[in-house]
Protein backbone atom coordinates (compact mmCIF):
# COMPACT_ATOMS: atom_id res chain seq x y z
CA UNK A 1 0.00 0.00 0.00
CA UNK A 2 2.68 2.52 1.01
CA UNK A 3 4.65 1.68 -2.12
CA UNK A 4 1.66 2.41 -4.36
CA UNK A 5 0.96 5.73 -2.61
CA UNK A 6 4.61 6.74 -2.92
CA UNK A 7 4.61 5.96 -6.65
CA UNK A 8 1.40 7.96 -7.16
CA UNK A 9 2.85 10.92 -5.23
CA UNK A 10 5.99 10.86 -7.39
CA UNK A 11 3.82 11.25 -10.48
CA UNK A 12 2.25 14.50 -9.23
CA UNK A 13 5.35 16.73 -9.34
CA UNK A 14 3.76 19.24 -11.75
CA UNK A 15 0.61 19.72 -9.67
CA UNK A 16 -0.14 23.01 -7.87
CA UNK A 17 -2.60 24.24 -5.27
CA UNK A 18 -5.06 24.93 -8.11
CA UNK A 19 -6.77 21.96 -9.81
CA UNK A 20 -4.10 21.02 -12.34
CA UNK A 21 -5.16 19.51 -15.65
CA UNK A 22 -3.10 16.66 -17.06
CA UNK A 23 -2.79 14.97 -20.43
CA UNK A 24 -5.14 12.34 -19.02
CA UNK A 25 -8.75 13.15 -19.97
CA UNK A 26 -10.85 14.07 -16.96
CA UNK A 27 -8.00 13.79 -14.44
CA UNK A 28 -7.17 16.76 -12.19
CA UNK A 29 -4.51 16.89 -9.48
CA UNK A 30 -4.20 19.30 -6.57
CA UNK A 31 -1.20 19.51 -4.25
CA UNK A 32 0.03 21.63 -1.35
CA UNK A 33 -1.50 24.12 1.06
CA UNK A 34 -4.88 24.80 -0.49
CA UNK A 35 -6.61 27.91 0.90
CA UNK A 36 -9.98 27.46 2.56
CA UNK A 37 -11.56 30.15 0.39
CA UNK A 38 -10.61 28.09 -2.67
CA UNK A 39 -12.32 25.03 -1.18
CA UNK A 40 -15.58 26.91 -0.63
CA UNK A 41 -16.93 26.17 -4.08
CA UNK A 42 -19.38 24.27 -6.24
CA UNK A 43 -17.99 20.76 -6.60
CA UNK A 44 -18.77 19.13 -9.94
CA UNK A 45 -19.52 15.40 -10.37
CA UNK A 46 -16.32 13.55 -9.54
CA UNK A 47 -14.47 10.85 -7.66
CA UNK A 48 -11.90 12.47 -5.39
CA UNK A 49 -8.98 10.36 -4.15
CA UNK A 50 -6.91 11.67 -1.23
CA UNK A 51 -3.34 10.35 -1.61
CA UNK A 52 -1.47 12.29 1.07
CA UNK A 53 -2.59 14.37 4.03
CA UNK A 54 -6.30 14.69 4.71
CA UNK A 55 -9.33 16.69 3.68
CA UNK A 56 -12.52 17.71 5.44
CA UNK A 57 -15.58 18.55 3.34
CA UNK A 58 -18.76 20.09 4.74
CA UNK A 59 -21.92 19.62 2.68
CA UNK A 60 -25.04 20.89 4.39
CA UNK A 61 -25.16 19.29 7.83
CA UNK A 62 -22.69 16.56 6.88
CA UNK A 63 -18.96 16.73 7.54
CA UNK A 64 -16.78 14.13 5.82
CA UNK A 65 -13.21 13.56 7.03
CA UNK A 66 -11.00 11.96 4.39
CA UNK A 67 -7.65 10.69 5.65
CA UNK A 68 -5.27 9.29 3.04
CA UNK A 69 -5.86 6.95 1.36
CA UNK A 70 -9.61 7.36 0.91
CA UNK A 71 -12.03 8.64 -1.69
CA UNK A 72 -15.41 10.32 -1.97
CA UNK A 73 -18.05 10.49 -4.71
CA UNK A 74 -20.13 13.49 -5.76
CA UNK A 75 -22.67 12.87 -8.52
CA UNK A 76 -24.13 16.36 -8.99
CA UNK A 77 -23.03 19.98 -8.75
CA UNK A 78 -22.88 20.50 -4.99
CA UNK A 79 -21.96 23.62 -2.98
CA UNK A 80 -19.51 22.77 -0.20
CA UNK A 81 -16.72 24.09 1.98
CA UNK A 82 -13.49 22.33 2.85
CA UNK A 83 -10.15 22.27 4.61
CA UNK A 84 -6.97 20.30 3.92
CA UNK A 85 -4.12 19.21 6.17
CA UNK A 86 -0.61 18.26 5.14
CA UNK A 87 0.61 14.70 5.76
CA UNK A 88 3.63 13.26 7.54
CA UNK A 89 4.86 11.86 4.23
CA UNK A 90 4.62 15.19 2.43
CA UNK A 91 2.16 17.79 1.12
CA UNK A 92 -1.56 17.23 0.68
CA UNK A 93 -2.28 15.49 -2.63
CA UNK A 94 -5.62 14.60 -4.17
CA UNK A 95 -6.62 13.36 -7.60
CA UNK A 96 -10.01 13.98 -9.16
CA UNK A 97 -11.70 11.91 -11.85
CA UNK A 98 -14.47 13.90 -13.50
CA UNK A 99 -17.60 11.84 -14.06
CA UNK A 100 -19.52 11.52 -17.30
CA UNK A 101 -22.73 9.61 -17.76
CA UNK A 102 -21.72 7.83 -20.97
CA UNK A 103 -18.72 6.04 -19.39
CA UNK A 104 -20.86 4.87 -16.47
CA UNK A 105 -23.72 3.78 -18.76
CA UNK A 106 -21.37 1.74 -20.94
CA UNK A 107 -19.98 -0.02 -17.88
CA UNK A 108 -23.40 -0.71 -16.35
CA UNK A 109 -24.63 -2.18 -19.64
CA UNK A 110 -21.92 -4.82 -19.37
CA UNK A 111 -22.59 -5.69 -15.73
CA UNK A 112 -25.16 -7.86 -14.04
CA UNK A 113 -28.44 -6.01 -13.49
CA UNK A 114 -28.50 -7.23 -9.89
CA UNK A 115 -25.11 -5.73 -9.00
CA UNK A 116 -25.10 -5.84 -5.19
CA UNK A 117 -25.75 -2.70 -3.14
CA UNK A 118 -25.09 -4.40 0.19
CA UNK A 119 -22.45 -1.79 1.13
CA UNK A 120 -24.80 1.08 0.23
CA UNK A 121 -24.35 4.14 2.45
CA UNK A 122 -26.95 6.89 1.97
CA UNK A 123 -25.01 9.90 3.20
CA UNK A 124 -21.76 11.26 1.81
CA UNK A 125 -18.89 9.35 3.34
CA UNK A 126 -15.18 8.61 3.12
CA UNK A 127 -14.52 5.28 1.42
CA UNK A 128 -11.35 3.35 2.20
CA UNK A 129 -9.00 3.02 -0.76
CA UNK A 130 -7.22 -0.34 -0.53
CA UNK A 131 -4.44 -1.61 -2.81
CA UNK A 132 -6.94 -3.08 -5.27
CA UNK A 133 -8.66 0.31 -5.58
CA UNK A 134 -5.40 2.27 -5.88
CA UNK A 135 -3.77 0.12 -8.57
CA UNK A 136 -5.80 1.40 -11.57
CA UNK A 137 -5.16 4.99 -10.41
CA UNK A 138 -1.44 4.26 -10.45
CA UNK A 139 -1.66 2.65 -13.88
CA UNK A 140 -3.59 5.68 -15.12
CA UNK A 141 -1.01 8.17 -13.82
CA UNK A 142 1.87 6.08 -15.15
CA UNK A 143 0.55 6.90 -18.63
CA UNK A 144 1.96 10.39 -18.13
CA UNK A 145 5.35 8.78 -18.81
CA UNK A 146 4.11 7.43 -22.16
CA UNK A 147 1.58 9.94 -23.53
CA UNK A 148 1.25 8.04 -26.80
CA UNK A 149 -0.44 5.22 -24.87
CA UNK A 150 -3.10 7.49 -23.32
CA UNK A 151 -5.77 7.16 -26.08
CA UNK A 152 -5.61 3.35 -25.96
CA UNK A 153 -5.22 2.68 -22.24
CA UNK A 154 -6.72 5.63 -20.31
CA UNK A 155 -10.33 4.53 -21.08
CA UNK A 156 -9.47 1.04 -19.79
CA UNK A 157 -8.13 2.32 -16.47
CA UNK A 158 -11.01 4.82 -16.13
CA UNK A 159 -13.43 1.92 -16.56
CA UNK A 160 -11.68 -0.09 -13.84
CA UNK A 161 -11.75 2.88 -11.44
CA UNK A 162 -15.48 3.30 -12.09
CA UNK A 163 -16.03 -0.43 -11.58
CA UNK A 164 -14.17 -0.46 -8.25
CA UNK A 165 -16.18 2.60 -7.18
CA UNK A 166 -19.47 0.95 -8.16
CA UNK A 167 -18.64 -1.91 -5.78
CA UNK A 168 -18.08 0.49 -2.88
CA UNK A 169 -20.47 2.17 -0.43
CA UNK A 170 -21.02 5.18 -2.71
CA UNK A 171 -21.39 3.22 -5.95
CA UNK A 172 -25.12 3.92 -5.96
CA UNK A 173 -24.33 7.58 -6.69
CA UNK A 174 -22.79 6.56 -10.03
CA UNK A 175 -25.92 4.56 -10.84
CA UNK A 176 -28.14 7.54 -9.97
CA UNK A 177 -26.11 9.82 -12.24
CA UNK A 178 -26.41 7.34 -15.08
CA UNK A 179 -30.17 6.94 -14.58
CA UNK A 180 -30.57 10.70 -14.95
CA UNK A 181 -30.16 10.16 -18.71
CA UNK A 182 -33.41 8.24 -18.86
CA UNK A 183 -36.99 9.44 -19.00
CA UNK A 184 -37.95 8.15 -15.57
CA UNK A 185 -38.27 10.10 -12.29
CA UNK A 186 -35.09 11.96 -11.36
CA UNK A 187 -34.12 15.02 -9.31
CA UNK A 188 -31.19 15.83 -11.64
CA UNK A 189 -33.20 18.10 -13.98
CA UNK A 190 -34.29 20.12 -10.94
CA UNK A 191 -30.71 20.33 -9.65
CA UNK A 192 -29.58 21.59 -13.04
CA UNK A 193 -32.44 24.10 -13.22
CA UNK A 194 -31.58 25.62 -9.84
CA UNK A 195 -27.90 25.64 -10.77
CA UNK A 196 -28.65 27.69 -13.88
CA UNK A 197 -31.42 29.84 -12.35
CA UNK A 198 -30.24 30.38 -8.77
CA UNK A 199 -31.31 34.05 -8.81
CA UNK A 200 -34.93 33.20 -9.71
CA UNK A 201 -37.75 32.42 -7.31
CA UNK A 202 -38.28 28.72 -6.82
CA UNK A 203 -41.53 26.73 -6.76
CA UNK A 204 -41.00 23.35 -5.16
CA UNK A 205 -44.21 21.85 -6.58
CA UNK A 206 -43.18 22.79 -10.10
CA UNK A 207 -39.67 21.38 -9.61
CA UNK A 208 -41.11 18.15 -8.20
CA UNK A 209 -43.43 17.87 -11.19
CA UNK A 210 -40.47 18.49 -13.51
CA UNK A 211 -38.73 15.58 -11.76
CA UNK A 212 -41.87 13.39 -12.01
CA UNK A 213 -41.86 12.93 -8.25
CA UNK A 214 -44.25 13.62 -5.39
CA UNK A 215 -43.14 16.62 -3.32
CA UNK A 216 -42.13 14.52 -0.29
CA UNK A 217 -40.15 12.07 -2.43
CA UNK A 218 -38.58 14.96 -4.33
CA UNK A 219 -37.33 16.55 -1.08
CA UNK A 220 -35.92 13.24 0.17
CA UNK A 221 -34.13 12.36 -3.05
CA UNK A 222 -32.83 15.91 -3.57
CA UNK A 223 -31.21 15.88 -0.13
CA UNK A 224 -29.87 12.35 -0.67
CA UNK A 225 -28.04 13.44 -3.85
CA UNK A 226 -26.89 16.94 -2.81
CA UNK A 227 -26.83 16.79 1.00
CA UNK A 228 -29.06 19.89 1.02
CA UNK A 229 -32.72 20.79 0.75
CA UNK A 230 -33.66 22.68 -2.45
CA UNK A 231 -33.87 25.95 -0.49
CA UNK A 232 -30.46 25.40 1.15
CA UNK A 233 -28.98 24.44 -2.22
CA UNK A 234 -30.19 27.67 -3.84
CA UNK A 235 -29.10 29.75 -0.87
CA UNK A 236 -25.55 28.39 -0.88
CA UNK A 237 -25.24 28.85 -4.65
CA UNK A 238 -26.24 32.48 -4.17
CA UNK A 239 -23.75 33.02 -1.34
CA UNK A 240 -20.84 31.46 -3.26
CA UNK A 241 -21.61 33.58 -6.32
CA UNK A 242 -21.96 36.70 -4.14
CA UNK A 243 -18.54 36.05 -2.65
CA UNK A 244 -17.02 36.02 -6.14
CA UNK A 245 -18.63 39.38 -6.90
CA UNK A 246 -17.38 40.86 -3.62
CA UNK A 247 -13.82 39.56 -4.00
CA UNK A 248 -13.14 39.78 -7.71
CA UNK A 249 -15.48 42.56 -8.90
CA UNK A 250 -15.41 44.79 -5.78
CA UNK A 251 -19.21 44.84 -5.49
CA UNK A 252 -20.74 46.38 -2.39
CA UNK A 253 -22.62 43.99 -0.12
CA UNK A 254 -25.99 45.43 -1.16
CA UNK A 255 -25.22 45.25 -4.87
CA UNK A 256 -23.96 41.66 -4.57
CA UNK A 257 -27.07 40.70 -2.57
CA UNK A 258 -29.48 42.00 -5.21
CA UNK A 259 -27.36 40.60 -8.06
CA UNK A 260 -27.67 37.00 -6.77
CA UNK A 261 -31.40 37.21 -6.02
CA UNK A 262 -31.76 38.47 -2.44
CA UNK A 263 -34.53 41.00 -1.78
CA UNK A 264 -33.31 41.86 1.73
CA UNK A 265 -29.73 43.05 2.34
CA UNK A 266 -30.02 42.38 6.07
CA UNK A 267 -31.05 38.77 5.39
CA UNK A 268 -28.13 38.45 2.97
CA UNK A 269 -25.69 39.77 5.59
CA UNK A 270 -26.99 37.33 8.23
CA UNK A 271 -26.84 34.29 5.96
CA UNK A 272 -23.46 35.24 4.53
CA UNK A 273 -21.97 35.64 8.01
CA UNK A 274 -23.43 32.31 9.11
CA UNK A 275 -22.04 30.48 6.06
CA UNK A 276 -18.59 32.07 5.79
CA UNK A 277 -18.04 33.03 9.44
CA UNK A 278 -17.70 36.79 8.89
CA UNK A 279 -19.52 39.75 7.40
CA UNK A 280 -19.45 40.16 3.60
CA UNK A 281 -17.12 43.16 3.70
CA UNK A 282 -14.60 41.69 6.15
CA UNK A 283 -14.66 38.26 4.54
CA UNK A 284 -14.06 39.67 1.05
CA UNK A 285 -11.20 41.80 2.37
CA UNK A 286 -9.59 38.79 4.09
CA UNK A 287 -9.88 36.65 0.96
CA UNK A 288 -8.32 39.38 -1.21
CA UNK A 289 -5.39 39.63 1.23
CA UNK A 290 -4.84 35.86 1.08
CA UNK A 291 -4.91 35.93 -2.71
CA UNK A 292 -2.30 38.71 -2.76
CA UNK A 293 -0.07 36.74 -0.37
CA UNK A 294 -0.19 33.63 -2.54
CA UNK A 295 0.04 35.56 -5.84
CA UNK A 296 2.26 38.60 -5.10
Amino acid sequence: MKGILKEIAELTTKATTEPTKTELPGILIIKGEVSEHQLAAIYEPMIGLVVQGSKTISIGEQTIHLPAPSYFVISADVPATGKVQQGKEGPYISIGLQLDQDSIADLLNDLSKDLSDENHYDEFCACDADSEYLEPWLRMLNLLKTPKHIPALAPVYRREILFRTLLGPQGWRLKQLCQAQGKGPSVYPAIQWIRENYTASMEIKRLAAKSRLAVTTFHRQFKQITGLSPVQFQKQLRLLEARKLLVYSAYSASRAAYEVGYESVSQFNREYSRFFGDSPVRDASNVREKILLTNP
